[in-house]
């Protein structure tokens, strides 16, 4: 876990911060050159290790970095490990053939942005005065919110575009289980743009749309930015003013998913949500998608439910939640982006004729179908059982509705969900 707390430098911390950033930030860029100078040249990608030698240690006895040596080694080495995750998620992204979530080649990185430098154990102290000492930049106040339940392995010093200090520290924390509920108190989650978020009984979390409430202060904002100098006074003043206003919707946003998705913790022993294609909706829906945070919401709730000793499913982006009946089981919702706007329909079923609330109707799936996952025991990857879900949706099938549900999913032939449950951890 991590645990982040402000923290206010002095003139002189400050003046050895921004060095220790521009420090950390130079040898970063000068590993992504290298390696891609390696890749033009066809040469072997260079090693981490080899990397710390050519560019932290042979580097400072140079005239043109021999400012490296003003700061301490520690961040500067984490500089160059944080360049080859970067590199070793991309690779890996490639090998899977760019399927999964998307990981970008590495890129230089920028002074105008969020700043950071990691320091280890043996470069930063907790002093009994409650400063944090950092080698090379020297103690900071910090406002401290809570107590550190076990020594942190790192920290790391950040800097936000608004010029505020926070310090992160990680730590290797216990699980905090709650009381047990009753297996029955338990909830699917239909997320959307049109509403947050639909949760049983038709409890309805609506959309806060941040974003969007600022929207006229930040493009006005803007305009006025847009005419300034680049580099100027007035044009940096202006440029913090932007920040701030972008920083103060992304505090909004942040403390509205916590607060909700600690609720939902809270209140239910199991949560079955749906695994979304998060990138598509983003590319699709654009600002509105950022707004509404989906995948950050439902990661939220994935880490909580295993800190807290939750059920959590994660029910196939491809069952049709939507489009399944939950009466009858037949297969005569809305469709496609054609059907998106089609918030309340009628089963066309002979048999049924209920009317459904299209939110609603996707939760009560998700939950039914979350529930026999849970009741067969499965763990990991694992087929639906027989009998239950995909025996309706066979039927469904038979029926002359459409047959997406029934389409297998894995190579066996069987649909799968990626399911984690307290058992499991």
């Amino acid at each position: 876990m991590r645990y982040q707390f402000r923290a206010y430098p002095g003139g002189p911390e400050r003046a050895r911060a921004a060095r220790t950033f521009g420090c950390v930030r130079t040898v970063y860029n000068d590993a992504v050159a290298a390696r891609k100078a390696a890749l033009a040249a066809g040469m072997p990608f260079p090693r981490s290790a080899d990397l710390q030698k050519l560019l932290i240690t042979k580097a400072k006895r140079t005239p043109e970095r021999a400012w490296l040596a003003e700061v301490s080694a520690v961040p500067l080495q984490q500089s160059i490990r944080d360049c080859d995750q970067a590199y070793s998620r991309f690779f890996k992204w490639l090998r899977r053939g760019r399927s999964g979530p998307k990981s970008g080649r590495p890129l230089f990185k920028k002074r105008s942005r969020r700043q950071s430098a990691r320091f280890t154990r043996n470069a930063f102290k907790l002093r009994d005065n409650g400063r944090l000492f950092l080698s090379g930049i020297g103690e900071l106040p910090i406002a401290w919110s809570r107590e550190l339940p076990v020594e942190p392995s790192s920290v790391t010093l950040i800097k936000t575009p608004t010029g505020k200090y926070f310090v992160s520290f990680v730590m290797d924390v216990p699980g905090e289980s709650l009381p047990p509920l009753d297996p029955d108190d338990d909830t699917g989650i239909d997320v959307g743009l049109s509403c947050f978020a639909v949760l049983r009984d038709g409890k309805r979390i609506e959309s806060p749309r941040f974003l969007q409430k600022q929207a006229k202060q930040i493009a006005k904002a803007q305009r006025v930015l847009s005419r300034r100098k680049k580099g100027s006074k007035n044009w940096d003043k202006q440029r913090l003013r932007v920040s701030k206003l972008y920083e103060r919707t992304a505090n909004q946003r942040k403390d509205f998913l916590h607060k909700q998705s600690t609720a939902i913790i809270r209140e239910n022993q199991a949560v079955y949500v749906e695994d979304l294609d998060v990138a598509a909706i983003h590319q699709r829906f654009g600002r509105l998608a950022t707004d509404q945070a989906l995948g950050e919401f439902l990661r939220m709730i994935e880490s909580k439910s295993a800190r807290y000793g939750r059920d959590f499913v994660k029910v196939d982006r491809h069952f049709p939640s939507t489009q399944l009946c939950s009466s009858c089981g037949a297969m005569t919702g809305p469709k496609g982006v054609a059907g998106l706007n089609i918030r309340n329909w009628t089963c066309a079923s002979p048999n049924c004729g209920v009317t459904h609330d299209r939110d609603e109707n996707a939760e009560s799936n998700l939950r039914a179908y979350g529930r026999e996952v849970l009741a067969a025991g499965r763990k990991g990857q694992a087929p639906v059982r027989p009998g239950g879900e995909s025996k309706r949706l066979q039927s469904a099938g038979q029926t002359g509705s459409s047959q997406l549900g029934t389409k297998p999913r894995s190579p066996g032939g069987e649909r799968t969900e990626a399911v984690t449950t307290a058992a499991v951890r």
